[in-house]
């Protein structure tokens, strides 16, 4: 099908200002807003002990949660797409595997966030073991970094899953008939047939852990300087009255949209230096 040059031209028009109104505005609002009582105050309310706090928890959890999920990522893809597909039981536990990975695609967050309560509660299945072992996991930064991982499962799996179908194995076969062991097959001919993959599926995995609030929400306490990230920071704001109130959640918001552009700079970067 030959799409005009007018059409083409009318087609990117409508969805440049489609995008304009639902990302541009919206972020340039926020920016605005942070802004208009001067630099001085914006910077004011993003260097709050509660805000430095949460910046620092915000990256601690996506620094635990993303290498964790690559590891597992990685493995999934290659039990996915190098696993044996001859026999039943095989094909089965993989379509299983499979529909679990994509399990939060389909799933609220916050359902996340209550299923960990009643498994990890105080009431929950593992509740009473954990407490008579001093171990807290609900509202508990390790029961938001559970739930960080949860949410952010399935991008490197989804990423690198093409990928291996892309590039198939006969190099992979080829080293092993040369007598390369699977270490390293895997180190030298898996890994860098699968780097970009694994890279954009990284970026998307932090994407998600930087900006998840409904599961982190749940089974988080929500304590200023100590189980608040940033996006509980700027629902925590926003949740009060007055100029200050508005000030102070658009400086945590923009805190926060700083961090997704990087990621989205990074993303940017990497699909530039993927097509030269």
């Amino acid at each position: 099908m030959v799409v005009s040059r007018r059409t083409a031209w009318s087609l990117r028009t409508l969805v440049l200002v489609y995008l304009t109104l639902l990302l541009l505005l919206p972020i340039g609002v926020v920016f605005v807003r942070t802004f208009e009582h001067g630099l001085g105050t914006a910077w004011s309310w993003m260097t709050t002990p509660a805000a430095i706090s949460a910046l620092w928890l915000t990256v601690v959890i996506a620094i635990i949660a993303v290498p964790l999920n690559t590891v597992f990522g990685v493995g999934c893809a290659l039990a996915l797409v190098r696993g044996d597909s001859t026999r039943r039981p095989v094909r089965w536990l993989r379509g299983l595997l499979g529909a679990v990975i994509d399990l939060p695609f389909a799933v609220s967050p916050v359902i996340v966030g209550l299923a960990l309560i009643l498994v990890y509660g105080q009431s929950g299945w593992f509740g009473s073991w954990l407490t008579g072992h001093g171990i807290q996991i609900i509202y508990a930064p390790a029961g938001m970094v559970i739930a960080t991982v949860f949410v952010s499962l399935p991008f490197v799996v989804r990423e690198v899953s093409p990928v291996l179908l892309e590039v198939g194995d006969e190099q992979e076969q080829a080293a092993a008939t040369l007598g390369a062991s699977s270490w390293q097959t895997f180190w030298r001919i898996t890994i860098p047939s699968i780097s970009w993959g694994v890279a954009y599926g990284v970026v998307l995995t932090t994407a998600r852990a930087l900006g998840e609030i409904g599961a982190v929400l749940v089974v988080s306490s929500n304590v200023a300087g100590s189980t608040q990230t940033l996006p509980l920071l700027v629902y925590d704001r926003q949740q009060g009255f007055g100029e200050a109130a508005t000030t102070s959640s658009y400086a945590a918001a923009t805190e926060l949209a700083v961090l997704s552009l990087l990621v989205l700079l990074v993303m940017t970067l990497l699909g530039r230096r993927r097509s030269g």
